[in-house]
């Protein structure tokens, strides 16, 4: 095979146009994973028929400019707000300030969070007095903690970071006690008939086993403090592509609304596929038993 076939090849794997070695010899397909390629070819072919719409709407004014505005429109803007920059900041500072948020909130909630659900997986009494409050605080929407966090903590950065962290720690304190739970019990025992420690079955056998359900966690964390700090800036911000977004409304200026929604949604997917490829180095054996 010459060097052009192979990159075609590696390619057309990439694409999901065909399988790799290992998946061509699967002989189960339907139930196992592993034959799920990332079909990145339909996904091309969604955003092409997505920016079609957009285009073909907006020449033949099926939907209002004035509601929806025009690829060309969001691009001028795009290259406007780059250059001169929006309410004393530039582009690049508002996406940093929230992305900066999300990963400070993220972050606190991490190191209080996953503890606390180890803890929790691991012992009665810790599970008993947590489990209240974690059960009772997780289907609060993190958007009814905005009037609290600012009525105790005021609208500077603050109280955007605790919201987030609020956001993020009853995720990870839930996902890591899940993880832990689902520990197979035939595995403890096994690595105490070898002689094995608290210590080490809980670095050797616990953690290898509720990484997988911890990095979900995480991933879901970051979605929900992308929905809230959007939100949060909306309310009290003067920064952030949430702010940016707020201001543009009180304008009518739709085609800058457009671009913030774009730029969160695809800093929002750069971070999931991100956690993507770090799990896939640091969790190869995720769905191997």
């Amino acid at each position: 095979m010459t060097r052009r076939q192979r990159a075609m090849l590696k390619l057309a794997i990439w694409l999901g146009l065909a399988k790799s070695s290992f998946q061509q010899q699967k002989t189960v397909r339907f139930g196992d994973a592993t034959t799920v390629t990332g079909g990145r070819i339909w996904s091309i072919l969604t955003l092409l028929i997505l920016a079609l719409i957009w285009v073909v709407s907006s020449v033949y004014e099926w939907v209002n400019p004035i509601f929806w505005p025009p690829p060309s429109a969001v691009g001028e803007k795009l290259m406007t707000t780059v250059s001169e920059g929006y309410r004393y900041y530039s582009l690049w500072q508002h996406v940093g300030y929230s992305v900066f948020r999300v990963l400070a909130g993220v972050f606190f909630g991490c190191v209080v969070g996953i503890p606390l659900g180890f803890v929790m997986g691991l012992s009665t009494m810790c599970r008993g007095l947590f489990d209240p409050v974690v059960e009772f605080m997780r289907p609060i929407p993190p958007l009814a903690l905005i009037p609290i966090t600012i009525i105790w903590f005021g609208i500077g950065e603050e109280s955007k970071i605790i919201l987030l962290f609020l956001a993020t720690v009853f995720i990870m304190t839930i996902a890591a006690r899940s993880g832990v739970s689902g520990v197979k019990i035939t595995k403890v025992h096994a690595a105490y008939t070898l002689g094995a420690t608290r210590g080490q079955i809980l670095r050797h056998v616990i953690m290898p086993n509720a990484l997988p359900e911890i990095f979900t966690g995480v991933r879901t964390a970051m979605g929900v403090c992308w929905a809230t700090v959007v939100a949060a800036e909306l309310v009290a911000a003067n920064v952030g592509v949430g702010f940016m977004i707020m201001s543009a409304s009180k304008f009518m200026s739709t085609d800058l609304v457009v671009l913030g929604i774009i730029i969160i949604g695809l800093i929002g997917f750069g971070i999931e596929i991100g956690m993507r490829k770090l799990e896939d180095r640091l969790i190869p054996w995720k769905g191997r038993g």
